[in-house]
């Protein structure tokens, strides 16, 4: 989509701090980190949310969460993290494409899920 801003940043419009790429994903670190170690992965292909998952697009979520614990295991993260998608306005959903946050690098609390 021309006007989402993932979609800027998969393109390579709008610089990013890439950590991850492959064919279908991309991760790149939080610009506004929540946690010592905040990254966001997200699908190549424009899904708005996890509201928008169908049996079409699946293997794209799937792969993402493939790609998770490379991208934690590569970061460092053996002491746990944690994975987070807000879906929609409500629930904190800032921008209209599927992502997951990658959160770690303390202990995290309760507070936060």
């Amino acid at each position: 989509m021309a006007d989402c801003l993932f979609c800027k940043i998969i393109a390579g419009d709008i610089p990013s701090s890439k950590v991850y790429e492959d064919d279908y994903v991309y991760a790149f670190r939080d610009i506004a980190p929540q946690a010592p170690v905040h990254i966001l992965v997200v699908p190549k292909e424009h899904i708005a949310s996890v509201g928008e998952i169908t049996a079409e697009n699946s293997a794209v979520a799937a792969r993402i969460f493939e790609v998770i614990p490379k991208i934690a295991g590569a970061e460092g993260l053996t002491g746990g993290y944690r994975v987070v998608s807000n879906c929609g306005a409500d629930a904190g959903q800032t921008v209209g494409h599927l992502h997951f946050h990658i959160l770690g690098g303390k202990k995290l609390s309760l507070e936060m899920a």
